[in-house]
């Protein structure tokens, strides 16, 4: 036993140690995905946060440089049941392990993930602390609740500072395909700016397999800025943190992109920070939603989609105003899942339609959004 998760209550569960040796304090969440371990771990809106999966056999697919989201895990630490299964895949270029341990990951197994996950739906999504040490005997156990108990919690903290990009740069690569890997961008018809406030690569891929030219450019960009690249469309990315702390440099800015008629797509904290800059109000959610298999309402056609969805915050539904209409509701709890503004090339949804991991019900939103600019230019 060289490894422990400490919640701020003073629970322990003790387990061997994987990855890297140290420690990573954060809110303790879980994911019910039964797939794509290397997509949620480098998925930039798990900034701040330690990823329980409950999903018991983790490893199986190893790691490859094709499926990451970003350049580097953004979760502080992963939680496991079984010890990492070897890599059994054909596209496996490495061991989960090793990964973990290249990218400064500390990890723990052995848990009892079922009790833990039913801790977080019971109590709401604690802080907590992982350790891997070396041995048993350097694991302090009243200074390491301490630590949980003092730290601050996602509530109020932007963390889209610590994961955006640092200088805008051109996107041009599409969606896997087998035998084929992702391409190029063939003859870009229209011009998307997307704001980085952490975005995943294959959002990017959906919007370039459709004949997109994408500029990314950093969180805190100036609407003027971003004017001058003559955009056909804005897009507003997803990312980590409590929208209302994001949202003291990033409403204005896209407050001004509302007035400018530009078509506007946003997704998870896209979609919170355009609704508080239209008037609504978001809260935390009592656990979040993350998972590959979340079913969502479409308001509009009455159809049901299975959905990917990563996020802890909500969009309040008694806060929308009036020329705001919902779209999208969950099925699980009945949360707003996806807004759009009347008469307005704006809309924006909660979930996670790139899916990556997970179902591709939603993709025909991406073709929304195409649809919208084709409108705008004609």
């Amino acid at each position: 036993m060289n490894a422990a998760l400490v919640l701020a209550n003073g629970t322990v569960f003790w387990g061997k140690g994987a990855g890297a040796l140290g420690e990573a304090v954060g809110e303790v969440c879980f994911n019910t995905s039964m797939s794509g371990y290397q997509e949620i771990l480098t998925d930039p809106s798990y900034a701040g946060q330690l990823i329980t999966f409950t999903f018991p056999h983790i490893g199986n697919v190893g790691t490859n440089p094709e499926d990451i989201e970003s350049n580097k895990p953004a979760a502080r630490g992963c939680i496991f049941r079984e010890d990492i299964t070897k890599p059994s895949n054909w596209r496996s270029t490495g061991h989960l392990d090793g990964w973990l341990k290249d990218m400064g990951v500390p990890a723990i197994t052995g848990i009892d993930t079922r009790s833990l996950t039913r801790h977080v739906r019971d109590h709401g999504a604690p802080s907590g602390i992982l350790i891997h040490a070396k041995g048993q005997k350097d694991i302090a156990i009243p200074s390491l609740v301490e630590k949980a108990k003092t730290w601050p919690g996602l509530k109020g903290m932007d963390l889209v500072k610590a994961v955006t990009c640092k200088k805008r740069y051109c996107w041009s690569e599409t969606t896997w395909k087998l035998g084929r890997g992702c391409g190029k961008t063939p003859n870009p018809k229209f011009h998307v700016v997307a704001v980085d406030y952490g975005i995943k690569r294959n959002i990017l891929r959906c919007l370039s397999s459709l004949g997109c030219k994408i500029t990314v450019v950093p969180a805190d960009t100036s609407a003027e800025e971003i004017t001058t690249l003559k955009p056909d469309g804005i897009f507003l990315s997803n990312g980590p943190g409590d929208p209302a702390a994001t949202g003291t440099y990033a409403v204005p800015i896209i407050r001004k992109f509302i007035e400018s008629n530009i078509p506007i797509f946003g997704i998870c904290l896209g979609h919170q920070l355009l609704a508080i800059t239209l008037g609504a109000k978001t809260a935390k959610l009592h656990m979040g939603h993350r998972g590959a298999n979340q079913p969502v309402k479409n308001l509009e056609t009455n159809q049901v989609e299975i959905t990917t969805q990563n996020h802890g915050f909500v969009v309040e539904r008694s806060s929308l105003p009036s020329d705001v209409i919902e779209t999208h509701r969950s099925l699980f709890d009945g949360s707003v899942e996806g807004i759009r503004v009347k008469n307005k090339a704006i809309f924006s949804v909660q979930y996670h339609p790139e899916a990556s991991p997970g179902p591709h019900d939603s993709h025909y939103l991406f073709e929304e959004f195409i649809t919208s600019m084709k409108r705008a230019s004609n």
